[in-house]
């Protein structure tokens, strides 16, 4: 069961009761971090993706996992992070997935979207759970949105209230191809009838990222990606142009 502590803001002083989310490891077992009581919650005033994420050990079969730091909103606007016990503090250094793949045959557990850095979690959690390793930032920053990459893999990530234009989509191909990777689209807003047809013809697997951070695929290149997960080695699941 998830553990519950009491946390003052420092800022405004208000209290509240802080329960710790619980994610799936990859053999099934709910993973929490062990929260430490008598710690000070801090601030979070300067963000950075190695910091968002910790290692925790799953307390079914001991496999290291990475997952977000725990961290609470409070009213008043501050973001507070909330001590975490023992070695489960150690930062992710970047990578928040786990090292080995998930099964995709599992339940998805959402990750509610209220903010741009939700919808990256969200989307790095869900491309585990299909099973790509090694989900981090990618090195080169798309034009619109947020870029993660995995091994064989480019995902962005577009939390704009635009939906998706088909050089959106493009883009991202030619960038996967220069990679040689495969490559999927996640949009809060969805896309263009032409942004849908030319992912049909590239190949592209589009999914629509709800608030309650639960990808929906848009087409059926997502479709299989959402049913099979990734591409066992070898294997290449991106669409070439015609």
């Amino acid at each position: 069961m998830p553990e519950s502590v009491p946390v003052r803001c420092p800022a405004c002083r208000r209290e509240h009761v802080y329960t710790a989310p619980a994610y799936p490891c990859v053999c099934g077992a709910p993973t929490a971090p062990r929260l430490d009581p008598l710690a000070v919650p801090v601030v979070a005033e300067h963000r950075s993706w190695d910091d968002e994420w910790i290692t925790l050990p799953c307390a079914g079969c001991g496999h290291l996992g990475h997952w977000p730091r725990p961290e609470l909103g409070c009213p008043c606007g501050t973001v507070l992070r909330i001590p975490v016990a023992g070695a489960a503090a150690e930062t992710a250094a970047g990578d928040p997935s786990p090292s080995g793949p998930a099964p995709t045959g599992r339940a998805f557990q959402p990750y509610a979207v209220r903010t741009a850095r939700d919808a990256v979690t969200a989307t790095a959690l869900y491309l585990r759970r299909l099973g790509y390793e090694d989900v981090r930032r990618a090195d080169q920053r798309p034009v619109n949105g947020i870029g993660l990459a995995a091994r064989g893999l480019l995902a962005q990530v577009d939390p704009t209230v635009r939906p998706a234009a088909p050089r959106d989509v493009e883009c991202l191909w030619l960038t996967a191809m220069t990679e040689s990777a495969d490559c999927v689209y996640f949009s809060l807003a969805g896309y263009t009838d032409a942004a849908r047809g030319c992912a049909d013809a590239l190949g592209v697997p589009l999914f629509v990222l709800d608030l309650a951070g639960v990808p929906q695929p848009v087409n059926d290149r997502a479709d299989a990606l959402n049913a099979d997960g990734a591409p066992q080695p070898g294997r290449r699941a991106r669409g070439r142009r015609s």
